[in-house]
C-alpha cells in the first residue's frame, strides 16, 4: 500500500507522455500523492498553505504556474507567435540566442521570469514556432523537439551561470559555504567580479552553438524539395 503514493509519478510520466498540459500534470500528481497518502484534501491544502507562507520560492512556483495558466487560456500563445512573425529574418536559433543573452542580464539581477514552465514553454517556444512559420514552413514535429531541447538548455546555462553574478544568491553561498572549512575565505564581491568573463564566455559560446545548430536542423528538415512547401505559381512552373 505503500507503494501507492508513487502513482503520482506515474501521473507525470503518463501526462507528459500524452503531452498534456504541464501544469494540470503537475497539480493532479499533487493531489493524487496527496489523497494516496492519507493526506486528504484538507492536508494537502494545509501544506499547499504552510510552504506557501514558509517558503518564498515555492510561493512564487505557484503564483508564475496560475498566472502562465491563466495567460495561455486566453492567448499568449497566438501573441506570442504573431509577434515574432512581423520580424524578418528571425530564426529559432536567433530567438533562442537572444533569449540567452537577456535571462543572463536579468539573473545577474537576481530577477527570474520562472524558468522552463513559467517563460520557455508558454513564451519562447511560440516565438520560435512563429519563426518557422514566418519563413513559410509547416513546423516539423522532431524539429520542435530539437528546439525544446535547446530553449531549456540556454535557460539552464543562462540561469546557472547568471545568479552568480548576483552577490548574495545561493550558488554563491555555496561556493563561499564549501570553500570555507577548506580554509579558503570567498569574498562574494569578487567571486562575482571574476564570474562575469565565464558567464559571458558560456551564454556566447551556448548561443553560438544552437544559432549553428538550427542552421543545420532547418537545412535538414526545409533545405530539400521535400521539406520546403513551395508556393503553388512556382509548383506550376515545374
Amino acid at each position: 500500500m505503500e507503494y501507492l503514493v508513487l502513482l503520482g509519478i506515474a501521473v507525470v510520466i503518463v501526462g507528459f507522455a500524452l503531452r498534456l498540459d504541464s501544469i494540470l500534470i503537475v497539480f493532479l500528481a499533487a493531489i493524487v500523492t496527496a489523497l494516496l497518502g492519507n493526506l486528504g484534501i484538507d492536508g494537502f491544502l494545509t501544506t499547499l498553505g504552510d510552504s506557501f507562507v514558509s517558503n518564498r520560492s515555492v510561493a512564487l512556483f505557484i503564483i508564475i504556474l496560475l498566472v502562465t495558466g491563466t495567460l495561455e487560456r486566453n492567448g499568449l500563445k497566438q501573441a506570442a507567435a504573431e509577434l515574432i512573425g512581423k520580424a524578418k529574418g528571425a530564426t529559432p536559433g536567433i530567438i533562442i540566442a537572444l533569449y540567452g543573452v537577456m535571462r543572463l542580464v536579468f539573473a545577474a539581477f537576481n530577477v527570474s521570469f520562472g524558468g522552463v514552465a513559467g517563460f520557455v514553454r508558454p513564451i519562447i517556444m511560440p516565438m520560435a514556432v512563429g519563426a518557422i512559420e514566418a519563413s513559410g514552413h509547416e513546423p516539423d514535429e522532431r524539429y520542435v523537439e530539437q528546439l525544446k531541447g535547446m530553449a531549456s538548455g540556454m535557460e539552464n546555462v543562462a540561469w546557472f551561470f547568471g545568479q552568480v553574478l548576483f552577490v548574495g544568491t545561493s550558488g554563491a553561498i555555496l561556493v563561499k559555504t564549501t570553500l570555507a572549512p577548506l580554509g579558503y575565505d570567498v569574498d562574494l564581491l569578487r567571486l562575482a567580479i571574476i564570474e562575469i568573463p565565464v558567464a559571458l564566455i558560456a551564454v556566447g559560446v551556448t548561443a553560438f552553438y544552437y544559432i549553428v545548430k538550427d542552421a543545420r536542423l532547418r537545412r535538414k528538415y526545409y533545405g530539400g524539395e521535400s521539406g520546403v512547401r513551395m508556393p503553388a505559381a512556382v509548383k506550376e512552373g515545374e
